[in-house]
């Protein structure tokens, strides 16, 4: 589903993002991706989403070689990315119904589609009854399961996640990671970039480990 194959990323001012990291991450598997602040894990997500390309190496996302996608095919690739965010960028103008609609709006779907997946969406979030109030009128962990049903409102195969419990208390930040269990186990393939360990350890997944910019460990799944 997302190979990365001896890639290496360097910045304009010669900071390396990352240095010759290869690895797989296969159809329907949970992992985490861990490391300290720059070690480049925003990077690798970033790559996988095509908001970075490589300086050198191939990335693979569902059977596609990123660096062949013409202009005009990577928002066909992102629709197929669902992207949750530590500060959850909602739009807080509008109501949660609305925020969560918008990747459905921007690709077009028909209206009479719309309602119903993003109620489905939040539903599976726990939050249908709270879709006409402000973004404002919720609480952080709220706001993040808001962030969440808008990154899977469109159904995608991939979902990633750059810190998203980093705000959060620990029962909320388990919550949160409940929930993104409960889509991997309906096939959805996810991967999640956080600093807490201990929550990582509990979860029993994969974790992938970077370093200034390297691979440094890949520890298969706990039992």
């Amino acid at each position: 589903m997302i190979i990365f194959e001896k890639v290496c990323k360097r910045f304009s001012n010669e900071h390396i993002g990352l240095d010759d990291i290869t690895l797989r991450l296969e159809r329907g598997e949970m992992a985490f991706l861990t490391g300290h602040s720059g070690a480049g894990k925003s990077t690798l997500l970033k790559l996988i989403m095509l908001m970075e390309r490589p300086t050198s190496g191939q990335v693979w996302v569902g059977g596609y070689m990123l660096s062949k996608l013409r202009r005009g095919q990577i928002p066909a690739l992102r629709r197929n990315i669902g992207v949750v965010f530590q500060d959850h960028q909602l739009l807080f103008d509008r109501t949660v119904y609305d925020n969560v609609a918008i990747p459905l709006l921007v690709s077009g779907y028909n209206p009479n589609d719309i309602g119903k997946r993003v109620r489905a969406a939040l539903d599976m979030v726990g939050l249908l009854d709270r879709e006409k109030l402000n973004p404002l009128a919720l609480s952080g962990g709220e706001q993040q399961r808001v962030g969440i049903a808008r990154a899977m409102v469109n159904r995608p195969a991939v979902l990633l996640a750059d810190e998203p419990t980093g705000n959060l208390d620990p029962d909320l930040s388990a919550d949160i990671m409940q929930r993104f269990h409960m889509f991997n186990q309906a096939g959805t393939t996810i991967l999640i970039a956080t600093h807490d360990l201990g929550l990582v350890k509990r979860m029993g997944h994969r974790v992938i480990t970077l370093d200034k910019g390297h691979l440094y460990n890949q520890q298969e799944q706990m039992a």
